[in-house]
């Protein structure tokens, strides 16, 4: 990519209303633009972050056996009576009415959607378990939206919703979840503790939610540093090792780790003094096993092994895509913008020239463009006649890993630089030498 044919609108200022670091330098880096109140349009920049982070979602989901479809975004208020939810969620419920006066809503969640949809077809405990799973535009209507993608209105979610015919099953099903979402979380460079938490209007008793550490989280946590050395790729540990991951499990709930809303004193007064972790976060996923909750209440049943009918117990697992993508900023971030984690990059690679109008730094760089571009790396080239300050301070903004910085001294010694933006550090290197180092 050629950054003078792309679309990526800096700004200069963080704008007044920008009250976070990640709502500032999503702005400013030119990730998204506000339409509406809590409403952003994502553009080139940030909508390629948000495909690689959707991606990381996916490919766990897959690998725990969830299966995606998709579900429409409007749903019917009588799927929400028969739950007995219509009423009960609250005005984040954006209720609409159609043409012919049938009440609808924007879908905030889709438990009941999915449950009726497989009711018709689930007949039998030979069907379970499943688990299924789509990747959506959700809407509630925050009464204030604010904190740019942490907290708007229109977000993209994963939600999977899991079906099992006892309980014991269900256990697992939830199981299976938890493992994926923290390898999802490890793949995606951020550090996401899992926490006991209160389910709402979801319902149930099974709840762990996912928090991400930064400086300007909604709430205060604690947790004991042994979570840290959790191995969650050990030797054998797979989806269908029901009492793997039930120790897994164990390990982890039994790992202190509380909001302040939870926490406990007493417990935490056990935890060794050198791995207490206290700080702030930034909730990223939520996940619940809730039992019969719904399934009940809207006639979902199928005969069981000894011929019987039963009642599926259900879960339902929710991680927010977009929100993400605020929360790996604000725990990612220095003075000068974002530092990205390699996984989620929008490019790996940035190219800059000191001096576009030197024949030599253009062509080297062409040089490296192509071949970055031929071995599969991903790359953005900075052609444009600017400063070389300015370029670089562009580079820092939008947080790219790697940055090849190409001067004519520097060239007439044979060398480039090579600067990591995590670290600062900087290296000549020969273009071979720096190529080799980029493509591996």
């Amino acid at each position: 990519m050629r950054l003078s044919k792309a679309y990526l609108p800096v700004l200069k200022e963080s704008p007044a209303d920008a009250q976070i670091v990640s709502h500032k330098l999503m702005l400013r880096a030119g990730l998204v633009r506000q339409t509406a109140a809590g409403i952003y349009a994502w553009l080139p920049l940030g909508f390629r972050v948000l495909k690689k982070i959707e991606q990381i979602v996916r490919e766990e989901q897959d690998r725990a056996g969830a299966i995606e479809m998709l579900m429409p975004t409007i749903q019917s208020a009588d799927l929400w009576r028969e739950s007995g939810r219509y009423d009960a969620y609250g005005p984040e419920m954006l209720r609409i009415k159609d043409r012919h006066d049938r009440e609808m809503l924007y879908g905030p969640t889709n438990e009941e959607m999915l449950t009726a949809l497989v009711r018709d077809d689930m007949k039998s405990y030979r069907d379970l378990p499943r688990t299924l799973y789509h990747i959506q535009w959700k809407f509630r209507d925050e009464v204030r939206p604010r904190f740019g993608v942490m907290r708007g209105r229109e977000f993209l979610m994963k939600d999977a919703y899991s079906f099992d015919v006892d309980e014991a099953g269900a256990r697992h099903s939830y199981n299976m979840q938890l493992l994926a979402y923290l390898r999802t979380f490890k793949r995606l460079g951020i550090q996401a503790v899992p926490m006991k938490a209160a389910t709402g209007p979801i319902g149930g008793d099974l709840s762990h939610e996912f928090i991400v550490l930064a400086p300007t989280g909604e709430s205060k946590v604690f947790y004991d540093a042994a979570f840290e050395a959790i191995d969650l790729d050990r030797a054998g540990l797979d989806y269908g090792d029901k009492a793997g991951l039930q120790a897994m499990f164990d390990e982890v709930s039994s790992t202190y780790a509380a909001t302040d809303e939870t926490h406990d004193e007493a417990r935490w007064s056990e935890v060794a003094e050198e791995r207490r972790r206290t700080g702030r976060g930034i909730e990223v996923g939520h996940i619940f096993s809730f039992g019969d909750k719904y399934s009940k209440a809207m006639g979902l049943k199928v005969t069981g092994p000894d011929g019987g009918m039963v009642t599926p117990m259900m879960g339902s697992y929710g991680v927010g895509v977009s929100r993400l993508v605020g929360a790996i900023i604000e725990a990612s971030h220095d003075d000068n913008g974002i530092v990205w984690p390699d996984a989620v990059a929008p490019w790996k690679v940035g190219i800059v020239t000191m001096r576009q109008d030197d024949d030599a730094s253009a062509g080297a760089a062409e040089k490296i463009h192509a071949a970055l571009h031929d071995a599969g790396v991903e790359v953005l080239y900075d052609d444009r006649d600017e400063r070389g300050g300015a370029k670089l301070a562009g580079m820092d903004l939008m947080g790219l890993p790697w940055q090849v910085i190409i001067g004519p001294r520097g060239l007439a010694s044979g060398v480039v630089e090579l600067k990591n933006r995590r670290t600062g550090d900087r290296e000549e290197l020969s273009i071979e030498s720096a190529l080799t180092r980029l493509s591996a």
